[in-house]
C-alpha cells in the first residue's frame, strides 16, 4: 500500500468528521488526520487521483502532497 499525504484546509472537529466519513465510505483505506496541521495520510492501493476526488466531497480544499 502507498501512503499519501494531502494538506485539507479544516479548521475543527466538524471538519476532521467530515474527512473521516468520505474516506470510511471508501473501503480498505487506512487514514490518519492531524487537524492542527490541516493534514490528511491514507494509506491504500488506489490512485491518488481517485483519493483526491473523494477527499473533495467534504467540501474543503484539497492539495495533494506526494507520497510519504
Amino acid at each position: 500500500m502507498t501512503k499519501h499525504e494531502f494538506a485539507v484546509a479544516m479548521t475543527c472537529e466538524g471538519c476532521s468528521g467530515a474527512v473521516s466519513r468520505v474516506l470510511t465510505k471508501l473501503g480498505d483505506v487506512k487514514f490518519e488526520i492531524d487537524l492542527p496541521k490541516q493534514l490528511v495520510w491514507i494509506e491504500s492501493d488506489k490512485d491518488a487521483e481517485v483519493l483526491m476526488e473523494t477527499l473533495k466531497k467534504c467540501g474543503k480544499e484539497v492539495k495533494y502532497n506526494g507520497t510519504k
